[in-house]
Formats: structure tokens, sequence, C-alpha cells
């Protein structure tokens, strides 16, 4: 498919996805070029600073979020596999640079040309069927959605219309799917016990549906859920959305 051609879009990774899932990144790239995208990489991008941030190391939040605006400041559009990093350049960031007027303007900027993965598929690219893809999927999956991809961006159906288009896939409804899995980033470190407990609710919820794959769009969620699961002994699998869309993924 070559309808989007003359879109490019800079692909930031995420330190999870480039550090733990460097699969998933690769699926997502597939998955844009798939769909007649140009994408791009800038090499020198580092972490968004949302875990320093979120600690209260905001100078140090600073200095990474100007790091960001430098490495995205040409990029046409930036595409981000997760709710939680795309929430801090979209939303925290400009609470970040609130104080300084020229990086504030730079921040706005990038902001209005970040998408989480899902968002830029459906939104930008217009996709309405998953096949367009490539994709196909024989088995049951249910889908997690992520805090910050809810409360944060507001993005409720683009992953689950990209999901009910893909060919031999059936969605089985998660109970309390809303709910927080518990990770939280450094809340899981903060309060573990809380964080555990959190997880242990989710997983049920998740067996209980029946799925035998659990789809999300943040790999920090699956980790932790996918953590949970294997302690279980779980036959269950955690995928992230570009995987379920990437035909050659396995």
């Amino acid at each position: 498919m070559t309808a989007n051609a003359k879109i490019t879009a800079d692909l930031f990774i995420t330190c999870v996805v480039d550090q733990l899932y460097p699969d998933v990144g690769v699926s997502v790239v597939r998955v844009l070029r798939r769909l007649g995208v140009t994408v791009g990489f800038p090499k020198d991008q580092t972490c968004c600073g949302q875990p320093v941030y979120n600690t209260g190391y905001s100078e140090q939040a600073r200095t990474l979020a100007k790091r960001v605006l430098e490495q995205f400041k040409d990029s046409e559009y930036v595409v981000v596999p997760s709710g939680s990093c795309a929430a801090t350049i979209r939303v925290f960031y400009l609470e970040i640079f609130d104080d300084d007027a020229e990086l504030l303007a730079e921040a706005k900027a990038l902001a209005a040309k970040t998408y989480e993965f899902s968002e830029f598929l459906v939104n930008v690219l217009k996709v309405e069927d998953a096949a367009n893809c490539g994709a196909s999927h024989e088995g049951t999956v249910t889908y997690h959605p992520s805090c910050h991809l809810l409360r944060e961006l507001g993005v409720k159906s683009e992953p689950q219309k990209l999901l009910q288009s893909v060919p031999g896939l059936e969605q089985k409804e998660l109970e309390g799917a809303e709910i927080c899995c518990g990770f939280g980033g450094t809340f899981s470190v903060k309060y573990p016990h809380i964080s555990e407990g959190m997880v242990t609710d989710k997983v049920a919820n998740i067996q209980a549906s029946g799925a035998d794959t659990l789809v999300s769009c943040d790999m920090s969620c699956l980790m932790n859920i996918g953590g949970s699961l294997n302690r279980q002994e779980s036959a269950i699998k955690v995928r992230h959305l570009a995987q379920i869309l990437d035909p050659e993924s396995e």
C-alpha cells in the first residue's frame, strides 16, 4: 500500500522497547512502511524524562526533555509506541517548560505532531481495515488500555477499531479493563505490595476472559502483567498491538 507515501514519521522508540522489547519497534516500523510511510529514526534520542519527572527531579527531566525537543524539531510527525511516553511529550512537557516562553513554544509544536501508534494509524493514516497492513491473527485476544493512553491522551476507540478489523481475530471482553495494572512506573517501586495486589486482580480478570493473548499499546504494562502471568505459569501470551498488526511478527 502506498497511499501515504508522502508522509514521513520519526519513531520515538521509548526506553522499554529499545532496551527490552526491540522486536516491538521492528513491528512498528514494518506496519508503518506497509502503509506507505517513510520512517525516520533520530539516532541520538534518549529517554523522554518521565521516570525522573514523576519522581520529583524536575531539572533532570527538563534536561532530557530539551534533548527530545532538539532531536525531533524537524520531524513531520512523531510516532510513539507507548501512551505513557506520548503523554509525557504531549502533556507533561507543557508543564516542564511553562516558565520559558521559547521552550514552551517548541514543546507545543512537538506536542501537536506527536501521536501514539494506534492513534496515528487511525486518525492520521485513516486506517479502517487492519488487513491493509497484511494483518491476520487466528485466536482470541483481550485488550488492556493503559492509564496514560486513556486519561491523558483520550485514546480509547482507536486500538479497538484496529483489533476488530484483524481477520481471524476474536476479541474477548476484559472485566475491569480500564483499571490500572499496578505498574505505574516508579509507583511499582515505591509501593510494591499495592502494585502486586493490583496486577494480581488484573491477571485474574485476564484469565477469566478466556483469551489466549493479551494485547496492549504499552510494553511497560505488558512487562508487568506478563511477569505475573509467567510466575503463575500461565500460557497466555502478551503482545503489543503492533505485533498483532505485523504479519511478520512471531
